[in-house]
């Protein structure tokens, strides 16, 4: 099946149809209500901590689907979870047995207890916290960087630097399916409704599989260069990718439409995340700070100042309320050797 070819989103202003800005995509007038405050909370509640991980470069964060774990994985062959306590994070465990770098993870979508490390070994590995053992160890045929765990929990998908994508059952441990791919994949990730796959490459596309099939779908010229990773909202509404040329830029799922651009990045953007609730991104690159954006106006919220680049950003669950408001922890791994969040 020949993967239709869209127009591209960021270059094509004015234009309609899949792949395309959307007609109603407009630059907004001023800050809104709610923009200016969160950037009075921000303002007034802003603090950063630094927590030791590893002895060597952090690659991987992310939190537990219930939001009181973080694990980490490291260039050091391990990975750490730490248990957020109050105001800060308490190292649990590490967890040991890959022979080389652990390059990313991810947990299980709705059991807080399981989580899945991607190595260059050859293997990934599946670990449950509750015994802080491996609970299964799966040989690929490829060094592995990428990796995702389907929302329905069922599958997981890992990448390798040949760029093939193999499809592992999450209960038997085996490989359902294998696609090898002829350009270079960067990120990979399931939309919401785990019935299309997405992949991000480096033409400046976006491909589209349908899920189980892996039928080509649609692919779309997102961007004019390499197009490095891709994050959906937590509602369902939106995507949003970065790419090389610094812009990030905000899809509508159902309309496969890019209906904003994020501009206020020089370098090439690395990391993306979306708020619990989905009203702020959060994006960041070789650029010392981290933007962090109203989706829906595309107005800025806050500059959080870093004093290196940022290679991952992360939201986390809200985790506590104070005073009607609920707030989120925002994660980071700068290029030391520790686990970083900021508290809003």
């Amino acid at each position: 099946m020949a993967i239709p070819q869209a127009s591209m989103g960021p270059s094509s202003l004015g234009q309609s149809g899949p792949g395309s800005m959307a007609p109603w995509c407009s630059v907004s007038s001023g800050p809104t209500r709610y923009v200016l405050g969160m950037q009075e909370l921000f303002r007034g509640h802003s603090k950063t901590r630094e927590f030791p991980a590893h002895s060597a470069k952090v690659h991987s964060v992310a939190w537990s689907c219930d939001g009181r774990r973080l694990a980490s994985g490291s260039f050091d062959k391990t990975a750490s979870v730490f248990l957020l306590e109050k105001d800060r994070l308490v190292k649990e465990n590490n967890y040991r047995g890959h022979g080389d770098s652990v390059d990313q993870l991810c947990w299980h979508p709705s059991n807080p207890d399981l989580f899945v490390t991607a190595s260059g070994d050859k293997t990934i590995r599946i670990w449950d916290v509750r015994t802080t053992k491996c609970i299964a160890t799966v040989n690929t045929k490829g060094e592995n960087i990428n990796i995702c765990w389907s929302p329905d929990g069922q599958t997981i998908a890992v990448g390798n630097k040949d760029d093939v994508v193999t499809f592992i059952d999450a209960k038997t441990h085996r490989s359902k399916a294998e696609e090898q791919f002829k350009f270079e994949v960067n990120e990979i990730s399931w939309n919401n409704d785990n019935n299309m796959f997405f992949l991000t490459n480096g033409n400046g596309c976006i491909n589209i599989l349908s899920y189980p099939e892996l039928k080509p779908v649609q692919s779309i010229n997102a961007h004019p260069s390499n197009c490095i990773c891709i994050k959906f909202d937590p509602m369902g509404k939106y995507f949003a990718t970065g790419s090389a040329d610094a812009l990030v830029s905000l899809w509508d799922v159902d309309e496969l439409v890019c209906v904003r651009c994020f501009s206020r990045l020089d370098w090439p953007v690395r990391t993306l995340s979306f708020s619990h609730d989905g009203k702020m991104l959060a994006s960041a690159s070789e650029d010392h700070f981290i933007d962090i954006a109203e989706v829906e106006t595309g107005d800025k919220l806050w500059e959080v100042q870093l004093p290196t680049p940022a290679y991952l950003v992360l939201w986390g669950l809200p985790v506590f309320l104070l005073l009607g408001v609920w707030w989120d922890l925002l994660g980071l791994v700068l290029l030391g050797q520790y686990v970083v969040w900021r508290g809003r």
